[in-house]
């Protein structure tokens, strides 16, 4: 017998939970579907030895300020009470360790502008006209006394990549390495990365960053509350193998038990590939549709090391910052290494320290103890990973000689890294623990283990990413692969829109 509900979504990551908590809120009860035993996908929370709780993506966002995104999503729901937002370092938010340098990045875009002028004394016009551009595209008031930076690009911003914005200005080989550290945050090196992705991360975190207090866990539980108080429900171990079309519409989703599920609206926030070339079928889209789904080439992947130090985070003498160690000047290397399938010899490593960010929560760490996790892109091939197969595509990986050495290889070069820049900086480790791109793939079903989605490039940014209201009558979708991109606020605006679409739709 099949189950007849209002809406059905596909995944609790972020951007499906959010789309689910407005739609409950304006009267519609879904139903969301999740594979996994835990709720949140990529905004889940993990705990180990019953004394530390482990973020898989949240890790610092912008925007939290009163009045701006964070807080009126969640005052829409009526949950902003229920999520504390704790600011981080405004002087230094993150603090980058290259060769022969450390830069502290500052909140405030004219902070920012003046931070690096005194770092790099001899490209103040450089940086004018890269701040000022950056500005510009991100939608702030535009500089009326500098060169607008449109006539020496030749073209709109819209159509260049972060590369040819550095050649635009000027900027030597050693300021394109302080600029571009935030393409970790997007995973594409500046010659693939869209200028206009790279504006609006940056003006996403200039504008102030800031963590959650107790972790991402507190979102994904407002989240929830909205959706059960609306008359929604989140079933968890429930993995759907086909969305069922009957007269060319989507009309439920049938499980990998065979349960049938029907409902008019079908929201999908999986991966893009597997929601139309394996949930929906070839067969039922056009030809042309199907051919750019197939052609969509999917963000590097993260190996992370989760790790836990009996240290008091006091005993760190690190203000409320993220750690980034670049330890060459070689960032296109080291993203073409991932490509081809290589493990870069020394990684750059982005250290995020949950406990310096959030000292008083018991949760992510009890007193005298430091959780903290350590970030690199990888490759996304399962060949460089030491098998054949994909976990998504049945291949088995976890206990093979081969998977756990590449795994130790990829450990001992990211601890190298930190090892060599921040001498004795790990020590007396507790837990230790690390995922690959092949753990990514089994949790989340993401192609290629990626945690971004669709990779961020000129012919793959705004409309040329997946619509929300797909040409499948009933079908929509939601996540990194749609127009607002991946992390909490690409997923969590998305979420709301494509709501908001429906709910107009259904009136």
């Amino acid at each position: 017998m099949a189950e007849q509900h209002e809406a059905i979504v596909i995944g609790s990551g972020i951007g499906g939970l959010t789309a689910a908590a407005f739609l409950a809120k304006g009267g519609l009860r879904p139903l969301v579907l999740e594979q996994h035993f835990l709720p949140g996908g990529n905004a889940s929370t993990f705990r180990r030895k019953k004394m530390f709780d482990f973020d898989v993506g949240f890790h610092y966002i912008g925007h939290c300020g009163p009045g701006e995104f964070f807080p009126t999503l969640l005052e829409q729901l009526g949950v902003a009470d229920r999520v504390e937002f704790l600011p981080m370092d405004q002087d230094g938010f993150d603090t980058l360790h290259l060769p022969d340098l450390v830069f502290r990045t500052p909140a405030g875009w004219e902070r920012y502008r003046q931070r690096l002028q005194e770092t790099f004394p001899q490209e103040a016009q450089a940086i004018d006209r890269y701040i000022d551009f950056l500005i510009t595209t991100a939608g702030r008031a535009p500089a009326t006394r500098r060169q607008p930076l449109r006539e020496l690009l030749g073209k709109p911003a819209s159509r260049c990549t972060l590369a040819e914005v550095f050649d635009a200005v000027e900027a030597s080989h050693r300021l394109r390495h302080v600029l571009a550290a935030p393409s970790g945050i997007y995973a594409a090196p500046p010659s693939k990365a869209p200028a206009v992705t790279h504006a609006a991360v940056v003006n996403h975190y200039t504008e102030g960053a800031y963590f959650a207090r107790g972790g991402g866990r507190s979102i994904v539980e407002a989240l929830l509350s909205v959706i059960e108080g609306g008359g929604g429900e989140v079933r968890l171990r429930s993995k759907v193998e086909r969305i069922i079309i009957e007269g060319e519409k989507a009309v439920g989703v049938e499980l990998a038990s065979g349960e049938e599920l029907r409902a008019p609206i079908v929201l999908s926030n999986a991966d893009a590939k597997r929601t139309f070339l394996e949930m929906v079928g070839e067969e039922h889209l056009s030809p042309d549709f199907a051919q750019r789904v197939k052609d969509y080439r999917m963000a590097l992947p993260l190996f992370i090391i989760y790790m836990a130090m009996e240290v008091d985070p006091s005993e760190l003498g690190l203000p409320k910052t993220n750690i980034g160690l670049m330890p060459a000047y070689d960032i296109e290397e080291q993203f073409a290494a991932c490509y081809e399938g290589r493990f870069p010899d020394k990684p750059s490593v982005f250290m995020l320290i949950a406990s310096l960010k959030d000292p008083l929560s018991e949760n992510i760490a009890p007193k005298g103890y430091t959780n903290l996790q350590l970030l690199s892109v990888a490759p996304a091939q399962p060949q460089a990973w030491g098998v054949s197969e994909s976990p998504a595509s049945g291949g088995r990986y976890r206990h093979t000689p081969s998977y756990l050495a590449a795994r130790r290889e990829m450990e001992e070069r990211m601890l190298g890294v930190v090892e060599e820049m921040m001498p004795g900086f790990i020590r007396n480790v507790v837990w230790q623990e690390s995922a690959s791109p092949l753990t990514q793939e089994r949790f989340t079903l993401s192609t290629g283990g990626t945690s971004y989605g669709l990779e961020h490039t000129l012919d793959q940014s705004m409309s040329a990413r997946v619509p929300y209201q797909t040409e499948v009558p009933g079908l929509w979708m939601a996540g990194a692969n749609t127009l607002f991109g991946h992390g909490y606020a690409g997923c969590m605006l998305g979420g709301r829109t494509v709501a908001n679409m429906i709910l107009q739709q259904s009136r």
